[in-house]
Protein backbone atom coordinates (compact mmCIF):
# COMPACT_ATOMS: atom_id res chain seq x y z
CA UNK A 1 0.00 0.00 0.00
CA UNK A 2 1.51 3.09 -1.13
CA UNK A 3 -0.15 6.81 -1.07
CA UNK A 4 -0.17 6.96 -5.17
CA UNK A 5 -2.70 3.82 -4.58
CA UNK A 6 -4.62 5.51 -2.09
CA UNK A 7 -4.37 9.04 -4.01
CA UNK A 8 -6.22 6.86 -7.03
CA UNK A 9 -8.88 5.14 -4.61
CA UNK A 10 -9.55 8.49 -3.31
CA UNK A 11 -10.11 10.11 -6.86
CA UNK A 12 -12.22 7.29 -8.00
CA UNK A 13 -14.22 7.33 -5.00
CA UNK A 14 -15.18 11.02 -5.25
CA UNK A 15 -15.85 10.85 -9.35
CA UNK A 16 -17.19 7.39 -9.15
CA UNK A 17 -15.51 7.28 -12.97
CA UNK A 18 -12.71 6.11 -13.99
CA UNK A 19 -11.62 8.78 -16.88
CA UNK A 20 -12.87 11.05 -14.49
CA UNK A 21 -10.83 10.35 -11.87
CA UNK A 22 -7.69 9.39 -14.58
CA UNK A 23 -8.02 12.77 -15.62
CA UNK A 24 -7.66 14.48 -12.36
CA UNK A 25 -5.05 12.99 -10.82
CA UNK A 26 -3.03 12.75 -14.39
CA UNK A 27 -2.70 9.21 -14.88
CA UNK A 28 -3.81 6.74 -17.52
CA UNK A 29 -6.74 4.77 -17.36
CA UNK A 30 -4.79 1.77 -17.30
CA UNK A 31 -2.11 3.04 -14.81
CA UNK A 32 -5.05 4.42 -12.39
CA UNK A 33 -6.85 0.61 -12.90
CA UNK A 34 -3.78 -1.12 -11.95
CA UNK A 35 -3.36 0.65 -8.95
CA UNK A 36 -6.51 0.13 -7.70
CA UNK A 37 -6.00 -3.39 -8.03
CA UNK A 38 -2.60 -3.51 -6.68
CA UNK A 39 -4.42 -1.76 -3.42
CA UNK A 40 -7.36 -4.14 -3.36
CA UNK A 41 -4.82 -7.47 -4.18
CA UNK A 42 -2.73 -6.56 -0.69
CA UNK A 43 -5.70 -5.09 1.18
CA UNK A 44 -7.38 -8.75 0.14
CA UNK A 45 -10.49 -6.81 -0.07
CA UNK A 46 -12.79 -5.38 -3.20
CA UNK A 47 -13.55 -1.54 -2.57
CA UNK A 48 -15.35 -0.70 -5.69
CA UNK A 49 -18.08 -2.33 -7.42
CA UNK A 50 -16.95 -2.17 -10.83
CA UNK A 51 -20.28 -3.39 -12.04
CA UNK A 52 -22.50 -0.42 -11.90
CA UNK A 53 -22.57 2.86 -13.54
CA UNK A 54 -21.71 5.17 -11.78
CA UNK A 55 -19.19 3.41 -9.56
CA UNK A 56 -20.08 2.25 -6.37
CA UNK A 57 -18.14 1.70 -3.14
CA UNK A 58 -18.80 -1.59 -1.29
CA UNK A 59 -19.78 -1.13 2.30
CA UNK A 60 -15.78 -1.94 2.94
CA UNK A 61 -14.59 0.50 0.71
CA UNK A 62 -17.28 3.19 2.68
CA UNK A 63 -15.66 2.24 5.60
CA UNK A 64 -12.08 2.73 3.81
CA UNK A 65 -12.95 6.01 2.13
CA UNK A 66 -14.45 7.44 5.47
CA UNK A 67 -10.83 6.85 7.32
CA UNK A 68 -7.96 6.96 4.93
CA UNK A 69 -9.68 10.52 3.48
CA UNK A 70 -9.23 11.77 6.94
CA UNK A 71 -5.63 10.06 7.70
CA UNK A 72 -4.74 12.06 3.39
CA UNK A 73 -5.66 15.30 4.71
CA UNK A 74 -3.10 14.80 7.46
CA UNK A 75 -0.75 13.97 5.69
CA UNK A 76 -1.06 16.89 3.23
CA UNK A 77 -1.74 19.17 6.04
CA UNK A 78 1.67 17.74 7.42
CA UNK A 79 3.72 18.25 4.27
CA UNK A 80 2.46 21.80 3.86
CA UNK A 81 4.03 22.63 7.25
CA UNK A 82 7.36 20.62 7.07
CA UNK A 83 7.34 23.05 3.67
CA UNK A 84 7.02 26.38 5.21
CA UNK A 85 8.83 25.49 8.13
CA UNK A 86 11.96 25.01 5.92
CA UNK A 87 11.16 28.08 3.76
CA UNK A 88 8.62 30.25 5.99
CA UNK A 89 7.83 33.20 3.98
CA UNK A 90 8.01 36.82 4.52
CA UNK A 91 4.41 37.69 3.84
CA UNK A 92 2.29 37.83 6.30
CA UNK A 93 -1.35 36.71 5.04
CA UNK A 94 -3.91 37.60 7.38
CA UNK A 95 -7.46 36.14 7.02
CA UNK A 96 -11.04 38.32 8.45
CA UNK A 97 -14.68 37.85 8.14
CA UNK A 98 -16.02 40.86 7.18
CA UNK A 99 -17.47 42.24 10.50
CA UNK A 100 -13.47 42.72 11.80
CA UNK A 101 -12.90 45.05 8.84
CA UNK A 102 -15.61 47.62 10.09
CA UNK A 103 -13.72 47.81 13.20
CA UNK A 104 -10.18 48.22 14.74
CA UNK A 105 -8.59 46.09 11.98
CA UNK A 106 -7.51 48.93 9.53
CA UNK A 107 -5.66 50.54 12.43
CA UNK A 108 -3.95 47.36 14.23
CA UNK A 109 -2.78 47.20 9.85
CA UNK A 110 -1.28 50.61 10.39
CA UNK A 111 -0.11 50.03 13.41
CA UNK A 112 2.28 47.12 12.39
CA UNK A 113 3.45 48.51 9.57
CA UNK A 114 4.35 51.90 11.62
CA UNK A 115 6.22 49.36 13.91
CA UNK A 116 7.63 47.42 10.63
CA UNK A 117 7.73 49.02 7.44
CA UNK A 118 9.38 46.48 6.10
CA UNK A 119 6.43 44.05 6.48
CA UNK A 120 4.63 42.50 3.90
CA UNK A 121 0.79 41.83 4.26
CA UNK A 122 -1.98 40.01 2.25
CA UNK A 123 -5.60 40.71 3.74
CA UNK A 124 -8.21 37.72 2.69
CA UNK A 125 -11.85 37.86 3.20
CA UNK A 126 -12.79 34.55 4.69
CA UNK A 127 -15.18 32.71 7.03
CA UNK A 128 -14.67 31.74 10.50
CA UNK A 129 -15.16 28.04 9.03
CA UNK A 130 -13.10 28.50 6.05
CA UNK A 131 -10.14 29.89 7.81
CA UNK A 132 -9.68 26.32 9.45
CA UNK A 133 -8.91 25.05 5.89
CA UNK A 134 -7.00 27.54 4.85
CA UNK A 135 -3.98 27.81 7.64
CA UNK A 136 -3.62 24.32 7.24
CA UNK A 137 -3.11 24.81 3.62
CA UNK A 138 -0.52 27.70 3.94
CA UNK A 139 -3.44 30.21 2.09
CA UNK A 140 -3.02 32.17 5.42
CA UNK A 141 -0.53 32.47 7.87
CA UNK A 142 -3.52 33.60 11.08
CA UNK A 143 -7.06 34.65 10.85
CA UNK A 144 -8.98 36.90 12.73
CA UNK A 145 -12.99 35.06 13.21
CA UNK A 146 -16.11 35.54 15.45
CA UNK A 147 -16.10 31.67 16.08
CA UNK A 148 -13.82 29.31 18.64
CA UNK A 149 -13.41 26.36 16.90
CA UNK A 150 -11.88 22.75 18.23
CA UNK A 151 -9.13 21.25 16.15
CA UNK A 152 -6.53 19.66 16.90
CA UNK A 153 -4.10 21.44 14.39
CA UNK A 154 -5.19 24.83 15.69
CA UNK A 155 -4.45 27.00 18.08
CA UNK A 156 -6.57 30.39 19.14
CA UNK A 157 -6.87 33.12 21.83
CA UNK A 158 -9.85 35.48 22.67
CA UNK A 159 -8.74 38.65 21.96
CA UNK A 160 -12.27 40.95 23.55
CA UNK A 161 -15.62 40.36 23.45
CA UNK A 162 -17.85 43.45 21.41
CA UNK A 163 -21.41 44.42 22.14
CA UNK A 164 -23.71 43.52 19.72
CA UNK A 165 -26.52 46.44 18.44
CA UNK A 166 -29.86 46.51 17.11
CA UNK A 167 -29.76 47.62 13.24
CA UNK A 168 -33.56 48.82 12.55
CA UNK A 169 -35.02 50.92 9.65
CA UNK A 170 -35.08 54.66 10.18
CA UNK A 171 -38.93 54.36 9.77
CA UNK A 172 -38.94 51.84 12.50
CA UNK A 173 -41.26 52.60 15.69
CA UNK A 174 -37.80 51.67 18.37
CA UNK A 175 -35.76 53.83 16.15
CA UNK A 176 -34.87 55.96 18.45
CA UNK A 177 -35.60 53.73 21.89
CA UNK A 178 -31.53 54.27 22.91
CA UNK A 179 -31.50 51.06 24.96
CA UNK A 180 -33.50 48.46 23.45
CA UNK A 181 -34.54 44.70 24.84
CA UNK A 182 -34.64 41.38 22.93
CA UNK A 183 -38.14 40.66 24.36
CA UNK A 184 -39.43 44.27 22.47
CA UNK A 185 -37.50 42.90 19.61
CA UNK A 186 -39.40 39.39 19.09
CA UNK A 187 -42.36 40.62 16.76
CA UNK A 188 -40.22 41.79 14.23
CA UNK A 189 -38.66 39.78 11.35
CA UNK A 190 -35.12 39.09 12.21
CA UNK A 191 -32.68 38.75 9.38
CA UNK A 192 -29.94 35.91 9.94
CA UNK A 193 -26.51 36.26 7.98
CA UNK A 194 -24.01 33.85 9.96
CA UNK A 195 -22.89 31.01 8.02
CA UNK A 196 -20.75 29.59 10.62
CA UNK A 197 -22.71 28.16 13.47
CA UNK A 198 -21.97 27.59 17.23
CA UNK A 199 -20.62 24.22 17.90
CA UNK A 200 -22.32 23.94 21.45
CA UNK A 201 -25.85 23.42 22.42
CA UNK A 202 -27.80 26.24 23.70
CA UNK A 203 -29.02 26.18 27.30
CA UNK A 204 -30.76 28.82 29.15
CA UNK A 205 -30.78 30.43 32.10
CA UNK A 206 -33.55 29.33 34.15
CA UNK A 207 -34.19 32.35 36.27
CA UNK A 208 -33.73 34.95 32.84
CA UNK A 209 -35.93 31.98 30.88
CA UNK A 210 -38.79 32.43 33.47
CA UNK A 211 -38.72 36.12 33.46
CA UNK A 212 -38.03 36.22 29.73
CA UNK A 213 -41.38 34.59 29.47
CA UNK A 214 -43.47 36.24 31.50
CA UNK A 215 -43.17 39.19 29.75
CA UNK A 216 -43.61 37.51 26.42
CA UNK A 217 -46.78 36.14 27.75
CA UNK A 218 -48.06 39.84 29.05
CA UNK A 219 -46.97 41.12 25.57
CA UNK A 220 -48.26 37.85 23.50
CA UNK A 221 -45.33 37.24 22.36
CA UNK A 222 -43.85 33.53 20.94
CA UNK A 223 -41.24 32.18 23.64
CA UNK A 224 -39.44 29.31 22.72
CA UNK A 225 -39.99 25.88 25.29
CA UNK A 226 -36.87 25.63 27.93
CA UNK A 227 -37.34 21.98 27.14
CA UNK A 228 -37.73 21.58 23.54
CA UNK A 229 -34.72 24.16 23.61
CA UNK A 230 -32.58 22.19 25.48
CA UNK A 231 -33.41 19.09 23.35
CA UNK A 232 -33.04 20.98 19.86
CA UNK A 233 -29.86 22.37 19.99
CA UNK A 234 -29.89 26.02 18.81
CA UNK A 235 -26.42 26.78 16.99
CA UNK A 236 -27.34 30.03 14.69
CA UNK A 237 -25.54 32.76 16.19
CA UNK A 238 -28.31 35.26 16.52
CA UNK A 239 -31.23 33.03 17.51
CA UNK A 240 -28.86 31.62 20.36
CA UNK A 241 -28.28 35.15 22.11
CA UNK A 242 -32.45 35.40 21.58
CA UNK A 243 -32.65 31.53 23.14
CA UNK A 244 -30.50 32.76 26.05
CA UNK A 245 -33.50 34.87 27.44
CA UNK A 246 -35.71 32.27 26.45
CA UNK A 247 -37.27 33.75 23.42
CA UNK A 248 -37.67 32.78 19.67
CA UNK A 249 -38.41 35.57 16.66
CA UNK A 250 -41.62 35.93 15.47
CA UNK A 251 -39.99 35.17 11.96
CA UNK A 252 -36.87 34.45 10.42
CA UNK A 253 -34.93 35.34 6.91
CA UNK A 254 -31.96 34.00 6.11
CA UNK A 255 -29.96 36.24 3.74
CA UNK A 256 -25.55 35.19 2.20
CA UNK A 257 -23.90 37.47 4.42
CA UNK A 258 -23.96 40.60 6.64
CA UNK A 259 -24.27 43.52 3.45
CA UNK A 260 -27.13 41.93 2.01
CA UNK A 261 -28.87 41.57 5.55
CA UNK A 262 -28.06 45.44 6.39
CA UNK A 263 -29.41 45.64 2.89
CA UNK A 264 -32.88 44.59 3.68
CA UNK A 265 -32.85 46.45 6.99
CA UNK A 266 -32.07 49.56 5.03
CA UNK A 267 -34.90 48.88 2.84
CA UNK A 268 -37.22 48.19 6.01
CA UNK A 269 -37.67 44.72 5.40
CA UNK A 270 -36.72 43.64 9.04
CA UNK A 271 -34.12 44.23 11.72
CA UNK A 272 -30.78 42.39 12.92
CA UNK A 273 -27.95 42.41 15.18
CA UNK A 274 -24.77 43.55 14.59
CA UNK A 275 -21.09 43.82 16.02
CA UNK A 276 -20.78 48.07 17.50
CA UNK A 277 -18.41 48.03 15.03
CA UNK A 278 -21.16 48.13 12.14
CA UNK A 279 -22.27 51.29 13.29
CA UNK A 280 -20.86 53.40 10.57
CA UNK A 281 -22.51 51.35 7.60
CA UNK A 282 -25.85 52.66 5.97
CA UNK A 283 -26.05 55.28 8.51
CA UNK A 284 -28.58 57.47 6.58
CA UNK A 285 -31.32 54.35 6.35
CA UNK A 286 -30.40 52.39 9.20
CA UNK A 287 -30.61 53.37 13.42
CA UNK A 288 -28.32 50.95 15.59
CA UNK A 289 -29.43 51.21 19.08
CA UNK A 290 -27.46 49.79 22.01
CA UNK A 291 -28.78 46.56 23.64
CA UNK A 292 -29.14 46.57 27.24
CA UNK A 293 -28.01 42.54 27.88
CA UNK A 294 -24.55 43.34 28.73
CA UNK A 295 -23.88 39.32 27.81
CA UNK A 296 -25.53 40.00 24.17
CA UNK A 297 -22.10 39.95 22.57
CA UNK A 298 -19.58 38.52 19.42
CA UNK A 299 -16.01 37.05 20.42
CA UNK A 300 -13.50 38.38 18.33
CA UNK A 301 -10.61 35.24 18.37
CA UNK A 302 -7.47 34.94 16.56
CA UNK A 303 -6.20 31.51 15.22
CA UNK A 304 -3.13 30.34 13.97
CA UNK A 305 -1.67 26.70 13.68
CA UNK A 306 -0.19 24.55 16.83
CA UNK A 307 3.02 24.02 15.13
CA UNK A 308 3.95 27.05 12.89
CA UNK A 309 3.74 30.02 14.17
CA UNK A 310 4.51 32.66 11.13
CA UNK A 311 7.50 35.21 12.86
CA UNK A 312 5.92 38.31 12.50
CA UNK A 313 2.61 37.37 14.58
CA UNK A 314 4.40 38.66 18.13
CA UNK A 315 4.68 42.04 16.12
CA UNK A 316 0.81 41.66 15.37
CA UNK A 317 0.16 41.15 18.87
CA UNK A 318 1.76 44.02 20.17
CA UNK A 319 0.13 46.40 17.41
CA UNK A 320 -3.26 44.79 18.19
CA UNK A 321 -2.66 45.49 22.06
CA UNK A 322 -1.05 48.97 21.49
CA UNK A 323 -4.53 50.02 19.66
CA UNK A 324 -6.74 48.61 22.31
CA UNK A 325 -4.69 50.63 25.20
CA UNK A 326 -5.05 54.27 23.20
CA UNK A 327 -8.79 53.55 22.52
CA UNK A 328 -8.77 52.16 26.06
CA UNK A 329 -10.43 48.76 25.66
CA UNK A 330 -10.24 46.07 28.23
CA UNK A 331 -8.32 43.05 27.69
CA UNK A 332 -6.21 40.21 28.72
CA UNK A 333 -2.11 40.24 27.03
CA UNK A 334 -1.95 36.74 25.61
CA UNK A 335 0.37 34.81 23.02
CA UNK A 336 0.55 31.74 20.59
CA UNK A 337 2.64 29.21 22.49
Amino acid sequence: MDLKQLNAFIAVANLRSFSAAAEKTGLSQPSLSRLLKQLETDMDVVLIDRYHRPLHLTEAGKFFYDKISTILTEIETVTSMTQRLSAPSSALNIGFVPSVLYGLLPEIIAMLKQSNSDIEVNLKDISSYQQMEALKSGEIDIGFGRFAHQDPWIQQILLRHERYVVALPKSHPLAHVKEQRLIDLANNRLILYHQTHLPIATTLPTSESIKAKQEANTKTRRVINEKSALSEPITEPLLHLFAQYGISPFVTTTVSDLQVALGLVAAGEGITLVPASLTTVRTEQISYQRLVHENVTSPIYLHTLKDFVHPSISELLNAIYQVYEERGITYRRQKFV
